[in-house]
């Protein structure tokens, strides 16, 4: 490979074969075909269809960097639950490399190169409570819990009650947010916090 394209490629966040075409100036088969070869030979990780990080990039890349793929595998969804608990330093748990996303397509997940990027959809009338953060969108801490408190009601997912330190939590910011969900989701939410929500 041409030393200067590789160089560009390690600037690059993540590629598809339309990026890899424009930089060798050859048609977007041609790219799809070295792109291939080249998750065949490790050089190239391939997250989904025509998704791509360079293998040799991805230890240096920080938790920042995997949010901002995770925003961009489904578009458009943002990163909560766990994963934006542990952001905002309101649990003790820890996963490595497992992202979890809110998504308005689909639930699905994506798993390669060591990383596990995990979409939970969600209605459009509940898509809400996220900020852009540098090169990503990011769940307020409230609605990041309020998000895990509603896929867990429908057994989509499970977290420790016991790692979680409420008193990060704003009360009446979480009121606000949760006003629109289901009284399941609201219950649920009550459960956890006790008395006094």
């Amino acid at each position: 490979m041409n030393r200067d394209v590789w160089g560009l490629l390690k600037k690059s966040l993540f590629f598809i074969s339309e990026d890899v075409a424009d930089l060798f100036g050859v048609t977007k088969a041609s790219a799809q075909v070295f792109c291939s070869r080249q998750v065949k030979n490790g050089a190239f990780i391939r997250l989904k269809k025509d998704f791509y990080l360079l293998d040799e990039s991805r230890p240096y890349l920080d938790r920042q960097d995997f949010f901002a793929i995770a925003n961009h595998l489904q578009v458009p969804s943002y990163i909560s639950c766990t994963t934006a608990l542990v952001y905002h330093g309101v649990t003790t748990q820890t996963p490595q490399g497992w992202y979890e996303s809110v998504a308005l397509k689909r639930s699905i997940q994506y798993a390669a190169g060591g990383s596990t990027f995990s979409y939970f959809k969600l209605r459009k009338d509940f898509y809400f409570g996220f900020t852009k953060t540098g090169t990503f969108f990011m769940a307020q801490k409230e609605k990041a819990f309020l998000d895990a408190c509603h896929f867990s009601v429908h057994g989509r997912f499970a977290f420790d009650r016991a790692a979680l330190d409420m008193d990060r939590f704003d009360k009446a910011v979480l009121e606000t947010l949760m006003a629109p969900f289901p009284m399941r989701t609201r219950n649920k939410v009550k459960d956890i916090w006790g008395a006094g929500l």
